[in-house]
């Protein structure tokens, strides 16, 4: 069995530099630069803004909307479609991100209707109420 034949205490460590700093090496951090980009990100939370939901709804809404849990043909995935609206295609796209922020999900305008990224049916209809439309339906 071979022995130690150091003598004394091991050679220090090279000291680490904490995330995010450029290294005495002269190498840096591959995630420094993109620390400075997170505030540009967008929300998980939902933004409920006064301009999107109005706390009194608009008298000229849709008369009536149909909420249903579909699956995509895609893939698969569960989404929410929003039908029936009777609005012009530039409306339903204002509307589209108006819900994207308010719900925090990925939203888009498939013909006449309107697809939100998964199971959405608790939330939605308080929303398109206070958008203005006059009934719900579900189903």
């Amino acid at each position: 069995m071979a022995r130690n034949t150091r003598k004394g205490p091991p050679p220090p460590k090279p000291a680490s530099t904490p995330p995010g700093k450029a290294s005495p090496g002269g190498f840096n951090s591959p995630f420094a630069a993109l620390s400075s980009l997170r505030e540009a990100l967008p929300s998980k939370t939902p933004q409920l803004r006064a301009e999107d939901f109005p706390a009194v709804p608009p008298p000229d809404g849709p008369e009536r909307a149909r909420v249903r849990l579909a699956r995509r043909e895609r893939d698969g995935a569960e989404v929410t479609r929003v039908e029936e609206l009777a609005l012009p295609p530039e409306a339903l796209e204002a509307w589209c991100q108006a819900l994207q922020r308010g719900l925090a999900c990925r939203c888009g305008v498939e013909g006449d209707a309107l697809v939100l990224e998964g199971d959405q049916r608790r939330s939605v209809p308080d929303l398109l109420l206070r958008r203005g439309v006059r009934r719900v339906v579900q189903g």
